[in-house]
């Protein structure tokens, strides 16, 4: 059985920084993607970035470019979501998601292509 245990999430201020864990087991594919998704209250679900475990490509929203940084260690089938100054906007439940096969682009930061979802975790960035 597939489980994503998404953790690291707490109360920050503005500025601060956060590192995010997603922790696979169960995993026997060769060729998966991890994405990290977040919810705000009254938001839709969007895409923050996501890693390719065969060749190490990501994907970062345009509200996170500059500021977040995946990153992944295979052997341990863990990803990290580095985050860096953080705003208030930032504010949300973040997930960590599986897709169980080869991603493509486009794909990356969409929600329907992903096969498994852990619980969130919750990030609150205070002004």
């Amino acid at each position: 059985e597939v489980q994503l245990q998404a953790y690291g999430g707490g109360l920050v201020q503005a500025g601060g920084s956060l590192r995010l864990s997603c922790a696979a087991s169960g995993f026997t594919f060769d060729d998966y993607a991890i994405g990290w998704f977040r919810q705000a209250p009254g938001k839709e679900r969007e895409g923050v970035s996501c890693i390719s475990s065969s060749d190490g490509r990501t994907y970062y929203g345009d509200s996170v470019k500059g500021r977040f940084t995946i990153s992944s260690d295979n052997a341990k089938k863990t990803v990290y979501l580095q985050m860096n100054s953080l705003k208030p906007e930032d504010t949300a439940v973040y997930y960590c998601a599986a897709r169980a096969r080869r991603i493509i682009a486009s794909y990356m930061g969409v929600a329907n292509p992903y096969d498994y979802w852990g619980q969130g975790t919750l990030v609150t960035v205070s002004s």
